[in-house]
């Protein structure tokens, strides 16, 4: 797969949120539901006056309810049409969307952006709140209710098992072809004065279900249901275990998606688009973003 863009189209980089509430996810579906790619190429063809729907390219595929504050995609647009469009872009992006999804930034992209394939890491934060009263009706939307108290230090003892290179398999909702080897960078959680529990979440890539899985596992740490050293032992088994719950989708917002320095885009795409295997593996199998 090139990231050449063909001759008479440029590039443009765009940097969005959303709440996911009323979406079913990122990606377009066949039967019609709201999405966030549905909503957002619907919109430019409008702004734009195009007969074409131009087809987004985006870091990270986010599941039905899952929050976004630093998404990025790009789209291939003609020159001509960019040129026209480019100054009055984003205000007009603006008054045609709903109001639960936000373009910040539209620019052209540096030669070999791939908002998919030139990442390098994404960041994700999954939220929780142990209050025995429950979730201040204000962030109900975006914060997890979880009616046991937790200890914070139990889960991040849980985490450093985590970290690192690893199939993650036993985290990840297969998909056929796709590999499930991916390098956790960060796995931390913290509690804020208001009593919330956070978890930075940061790799490289995130296979199916993989956050919402891990932050599932830890919370049976911290409320004292499992031990701290659990969650590895099942990383280490390679199998889905029955007792590892996939969280609910609302606290977990994608919060940042890194890039490399232009010059080393290309290397990074050609670098991503190659299958993992850990040393003495033949591979892993399913996964997605």
């Amino acid at each position: 797969m090139s990231d050449e863009v063909k001759p008479g189209f440029v590039r443009v980089r765009l940097d969005l949120s959303y709440d996911g509430k009323d979406f079913s996810g990122w990606a377009k579906q066949a039967r019609g539901q709201r999405t966030v790619q549905g909503d957002v190429e619907d919109a430019l063809r409008t702004v734009t006056r195009s007969s074409t729907t131009y087809e987004l390219t985006v870091a990270g595929r986010t599941d039905a309810g899952v929050h976004a504050r630093g998404q990025v995609a790009h789209v291939d647009l003609p020159v001509e049409l960019w040129a026209e469009h480019r100054e009055k872009l984003l205000k007009r992006l603006a008054g045609r969307l709903a109001r639960d999804v936000r373009i910040w930034r539209a620019e052209e992209a540096p030669a070999g952006f791939n908002a998919r394939f030139s990442a390098v890491w994404r960041r994700y934060a999954y939220r929780v709140s142990d209050d025995p009263g429950g979730v201040d009706p204000l962030l109900r939307g975006h914060v997890l209710w979880h009616d046991w108290p937790l200890d914070v230090a139990a889960m991040n003892a849980a985490a450093e098992r985590l970290v690192g290179e690893h199939d993650f398999a036993a985290y990840c909702k297969k998909r056929e072809g796709a590999t499930t080897i991916r390098t956790l960078q960060t796995l931390r959680w913290e509690r804020d004065e208001a009593g919330i529990v956070t978890a930075t979440v940061k790799a490289d890539a995130f296979c199916h279900n993989m956050v919402r899985s891990l932050v599932g596992a830890m919370l049976f740490v911290g409320d004292g249901h499992r031990p701290a050293d659990w969650p590895g032992k099942v990383l280490a088994a390679g199998v889905r275990d029955s007792a590892v719950h996939v969280v609910r989708p609302h606290g977990l917002t994608l919060e940042e998606v890194g890039y490399p320095a232009d010059e080393l885009l290309a290397a990074r795409n050609r670098e991503a688009r190659n299958k993992r295997s850990l040393p003495g593996s033949g591979g892993g199998g399913g996964g997605c973003c």
